[in-house]
């Protein structure tokens, strides 16, 4: 704990040395070799095994008399491993990825202190530095979302993340204070023995859904996710998409399966509906976007529904005793919360190299850049392949232990989450399918075919330390999809402490192959997966060889019956997004397609737009924001008062607050 705290300290103290420092053309890689460092120290002692007792420890900060309560339990080791790890990446990315950027000191004197906050995060052992924690996460995040402060879209998309981060802390205020009650007790440990009303423990389940679910991106409070991704530097957009909406993962999993205790099958339908939710609406939008990072943050939003999808599964299952379905489908939700970091925090790099050699998000304007960009274009096909669900990448475990725990549903006794289930795993399944087709279309458009503008055919290939960062996660998400026993039994701990049982062990299982249950009922072999995988696609291709022997014949590409072979005529990123618009873009969005067409002999060109709205800013939080404005023109009176009225309200307040006391 002494280490841990010393490394956390460390990252505090790169904000001043970043200012102390600024004179310096070293900078840059200074700060984040120091961060890269110092987060690679944490997650090894966080991967050290500790025994079956948590740490403790107080420092005499933080409230009077009361002092910071600091623990590390499994859980909390495990999204400090997420967290570090992800630190780290992107600290080596951003060495070589920082040159790029114009102004460093807009990000680096930050770029510490948001790895710290969200350490404390997890560290915390009470309610006030909990938030403490909590709120210096989002000041520092929305600092660095505001780095690029010159352009007007980053600077609008800065006050919505700040306006919806300050709610999310109100709405997790508020629980702790329902859950401290009357005597103010603040510690985790005096809020598990307190006593909760029935009502209390649905208004802290409503507010921290709410608090939590801001904060990672649950529909309809993600509204900010896709504007700050694209508005902040590619490592932060990674450390953000890929790290901190963990955090808030952690946030919701320590309320709902600690704090309030012993769950109701009720608290099961919150996350299982609006994760459902989230990764329908998520996916759907990412099948549609041109911007790429806006692209990878709708993905985002569909990961955070799969995981809270398996987090309603595992409430569901323990409210009703059983054990070893809780572990499945909680177990399945951490699996999927580092493997998502790993994934997305690779396709973020992948961005941003891409955007740094060309200087476009559009993909729209992008193409063929496999052919400047090679060892860029391998290693963001792996991160879609891995993000796709697709064998044998961890993507693909996780969302199937997750099914496995859907399958095992029936087994629950109340009918309200017997009919949830089964059309949550429907919506699951079809998230699943269109996840792919998003990261298909992904790739396709942006590294195959020709370059659709002169800045994609300038591009060159990034530099080794973006390359070296992306190729470990790379690698990372091939080594957990081929053995997630040695994750699953890592897990164990953390599920058996939240849920009360936990998956076999296994790493007894033969042939290093995984049975969720039993290996009678269901088992996968990612080892063999990936074999069969190589042997069938290099035997096939030397088939085919001997089959046909003579020299491989190279002729111009098909023009689809174009005579201009121009770059426009390929297919577009919108072309390719236009039959899942059709067909199911009225759930998350209204279209309006507008066409021109002239008549036959007309030498006019044909023009063609699309035009998409989203129905939750639409029907939401734009009459949401004009009732706002109402209220405040009418409570602007209030600040044109005299003194003897100020007094008369203040003491009309303290009466009503009172007779509220009274009451």
């Amino acid at each position: 704990m002494t280490l841990i705290l010393i490394c956390v300290a460390g990252l505090l103290a790169l904000t001043p040395l970043a200012l102390y420092w600024r004179g310096r053309d070293d900078v840059s890689r200074r700060i984040y070799a120091g961060a890269g460092g110092l987060c690679a120290a944490l997650f090894l002692l966080d991967i050290l095994p500790r025994g079956a007792d948590a740490l403790t420890t107080t420092l005499p900060l933080g409230l009077p008399w009361i002092g910071m309560h600091l623990r590390i339990d499994p859980l909390s080791g495990f999204f400090l491993a997420v967290v570090n790890l992800g630190g780290a990446a992107a600290s080596a990315y951003a060495i070589g990825y920082g040159a790029h950027e114009k102004d460093p000191m807009r990000i680096l004197p930050f770029f510490g202190a948001f790895i710290a906050g969200m350490n404390g995060v997890l560290l915390a052992d009470d309610a006030f530095t909990f938030l403490v924690c909590w709120e210096f996460m989002s000041l520092s995040s929305f600092a660095l979302v505001l780095a690029h402060h010159h352009e007007a879209e980053n600077r609008a998309a800065a006050y919505v993340y700040l306006m919806m981060a300050s709610f999310g802390t109100m709405c997790l205020l508020m629980a702790f204070g329902l859950l401290a009650g009357a005597t103010g007790a603040y510690g985790f440990d005096a809020i598990r023995l307190a006593a909760k009303s029935p009502w209390t423990t649905g208004a802290v389940l409503a507010l921290a859904t709410l608090g939590a679910g801001s904060k990672a991106g649950l529909v309809p409070l993600h509204i900010w996710l896709p504007l700050a991704h694209p508005a902040a530097p590619s490592h932060v957009s990674a450390l953000m998409s890929g790290v901190m909406t963990k955090v808030a993962i952690y946030g919701f999993i320590r309320f709902t399966f600690d704090l309030l205790g012993a769950p109701s099958f009720w608290w099961a339908l919150h996350p299982l509906v609006f994760g459902a939710l989230s990764a329908l609406i998520g996916v759907l939008f990412a099948t549609s976007q041109s911007d790429l990072k806006k692209l990878l943050a709708y993905s985002t939003i569909e990961n955070i529904g799969i995981i809270f999808i398996a987090l309603g599964l595992a409430l569901a299952f323990k409210a009703n005793g059983q054990a070893l379905p809780a572990a499945l489908a909680f177990t399945a939700a951490l699996l999927h919360v580092f493997n998502h970091s790993l994934f997305k925090s690779a396709l973020f790099f992948g961005a941003g190299a891409a955007l740094a050699a060309t200087g476009e998000r559009n993909i729209e304007r992008l193409g063929g850049l496999i052919h400047s960009m090679p060892r860029t274009a391998f290693l963001f096909l792996a991160a879609c392949v891995a993000a796709a669900a697709l064998p044998p990448l961890n993507g693909f475990v996780s969302e199937w232990l997750i099914f496995q725990a859907i399958l095992l549903s029936p087994a629950l006794p109340q009918w309200t989450l017997k009919l949830a289930t089964p059309a949550v795993g429907v919506t699951l399944a079809l998230t699943a399918a269109l996840g792919a087709a998003a990261f298909v279309r992904a790739f396709g458009i942006v590294f195959l075919g020709r370059p659709r503008s002169a800045e994609a055919e300038k591009a060159r290939e990034t530099d080794q330390w973006s390359l070296g960062s992306m190729a470990v996660l790379v690698t990372l998400c091939l080594i957990a999809g081929v053995l997630p026993s040695v994750l699953i039994d890592t897990i164990s701990p953390a599920a058996a402490d939240f849920v009360g049982g936990r998956m076999p062990t296994q790493a007894d299982v033969a042939w290093l192959s995984i049975a969720p249950v039993a290996e009678s009922r269901s088992s996968y072999n990612g080892l063999l997966v990936f074999l069969f995988i190589l042997v069938s696609s290099f035997g096939t291709r030397r088939f085919i060889q001997w089959l046909w022997p003579r020299p491989i014949r190279r002729a111009p590409a098909w023009d689809c019956g174009f005579v201009d072979r121009s770059p426009l005529t390929q297919y577009t990123a919108s072309s390719f997004a236009q039959p899942f618009r059709r067909t199911l873009g009225h759930i998350a969005f209204s279209v309006r397609e507008h066409l021109d067409m002239p008549p036959p002999g007309s030498t006019r060109p044909a023009y063609f737009a699309v035009e998409t709205d989203e129905r939750f800013v639409t029907y939401f939080y734009e009459p949401l924001t004009r009732a706002v404005w109402f209220c405040a023109r009418r409570l602007n009176v209030f600040s044109v008062m005299s003194i003897q009225e100020y007094l008369a309200l203040v003491f009309a307040a303290l009466v009503f607050m009172l007779v509220i006391v009274a009451l």
